[in-house]
């Protein structure tokens, strides 16, 4: 059931609760992927012009077997842009290379460009810039809704304060061990919705026998606790796979997390070592 429920975004546009990331999905199996997800039942598909797979993942939208309405589909704006007539131009290339006549939604993919997060500089000029391009595109019809992601508290701020159109959603890493209880509660309170990427901390939680044990005890799998631990909080998770099982698998959820459960989720042992996937910033350099 939970394919079905969605979110309602502050501008009354309905996303789904849950998502199907498609990060390190190559462009040419990107298709499929896409179909596979469509026919179990997802309608929420997220992908970014810095994953290389616009056009793939827009072939799979564009020959998916259900209407293109019935499909919310997600691009994320290059962090490195942070100018107007570059991110205008952007959401034009987007929409071309995945072969769409509009996009659900747009955000843009970090408040710093990867060589400079964590800094000290938030580029707050260059996000106001980049945000009027996808308002202006929001305004046209191109983009039913905007966002951000990896935003902290003083970057939600910049474009609340500033911005014509408020931010709609902030997408950020979110899971078990690792769950930014103060940003999630300042972005809410502004009235976005929260998705959570890597629900299960790039694959690092699966080897944690403590949340294996307590999977164990409601006969799931360590994907289903995490994601379900997130819808409970409220947030939108995003897993992302290309393995038909797997997207079964995580959207299994008919089970709830004991209250008791959940604060030992909570307080779980961070973790400190994303293993190769440290190489990339938001785990090896986070904020």
């Amino acid at each position: 059931m939970i394919l079905q429920s969605t979110y309602t975004l502050p501008n009354g546009v309905e996303i789904p609760k849950l998502g199907l990331g498609t990060w390190f999905i190559d462009d040419d199996k990107a298709a499929d992927a896409v179909n596979a997800a469509v026919e179990i039942g997802y309608r929420h598909i997220d992908t970014a012009q810095a994953y290389g797979n616009e056009r793939g993942v827009g072939d799979g939208i564009r020959n998916a077997s259900v209407p293109r309405e019935e499909l919310f589909v997600v691009t994320k704006l290059d962090a490195g842009i942070k100018d107007f007539e570059t991110a205008k131009s952007s959401v034009d290339s987007s929409l071309k290379t995945m072969g769409l006549d509009y996009i659900d939604m747009m955000i843009i993919h970090s408040p710093q460009p990867w060589e400079d997060f964590g800094g000290s500089d938030r580029y707050f000029e260059g996000n106001l810039a980049a945000w009027k391009a996808l308002e202006e595109a929001y305004e046209a019809g191109k983009l039913c809704a905007i966002g951000v992601s990896n935003f902290q508290k003083e970057d939600l701020d910049n474009l609340l304060d500033n911005a014509t159109v408020k931010p709609m959603l902030n997408q950020i890493l979110a899971h078990v061990s690792n769950t930014p209880f103060d940003l999630i509660d300042h972005t809410r309170s502004k009235g976005l919705v929260v998705e959570a990427y890597s629900p299960v901390g790039h694959g690092q939680i699966l080897d944690n026998a403590e949340i294996g044990e307590m999977a164990g005890k409601y006969r799931v799998t360590v994907p289903q606790l995490c994601i379900r631990y997130l819808l409970q909080l409220g947030l939108l998770p995003l897993p992302k796979t290309a393995n038909p099982d797997h997207m079964r698998n995580n959207a299994d959820l008919d089970f709830a997390i004991s209250d008791a459960d959940m604060e030992t989720l909570k307080n779980a042992k961070p973790i400190e070592d994303y293993g190769d996937a440290s190489i990339f910033p938001v785990y090896g350099r986070k904020m």
